[in-house]
């Protein structure tokens, strides 16, 4: 039966893809103790990034929303993997978000709620979370937008 969280995600038409496996020598997540720790997910849409480039040399804000809200998604298929019951979710402690951007561009904030919107929606108020996002001058494979996440787990 499925749970509030698979309800959320089904009533955003959302369906989680297979967790993204590691493109170089590190692990998708790590559970230490109630805390999991999942690596940084690009904007992989069946294999591809689906949004590259820099925000403010070719890429909207708009598109960098939605980049970091596929990027949220892939977070959560990961979360999924390394726990299998998105309810034993207690809260989304923190994201991290880093938006490849050229150095005039001062939306960064803006970006990000693609993510931290959808982690709210997903997840209710356990949703709300403490945040970082800095830009960077590139990330791999050109992705536009990169995010990473730490949850607490019951």
């Amino acid at each position: 039966m499925p749970g509030t969280v698979d309800a959320n995600l089904d009533k955003l038409g959302i369906t989680l893809p297979q967790a993204p496996a590691p493109v170089a020598n590190y692990i998708g997540f790590n559970l230490v103790g109630n805390l999991l720790v999942v690596s940084g997910q690009i904007p992989l849409v069946d294999g591809k990034i689906s949004t590259t480039g820099k925000l403010g040399a070719g890429v909207s804000v708009e598109q960098g929303q939605a980049a970091a809200r596929t990027c949220f998604i892939n977070l959560v298929a990961q979360v999924k993997a390394a726990v299998g019951d998105l309810d034993r979710v207690k809260r989304v402690v923190r994201l991290g978000g880093f938006i490849a951007c050229t150095p005039d561009f001062t939306q960064h904030a803006l970006v990000m709620n693609g993510a931290s919107d959808l982690a709210v929606a997903v997840f209710g108020e356990a949703g709300r979370h403490a945040r970082s996002t800095i830009g960077v001058p590139s990330l791999p494979g050109d992705a536009a937008v990169e995010v990473e996440g730490m949850f607490e787990i019951a």
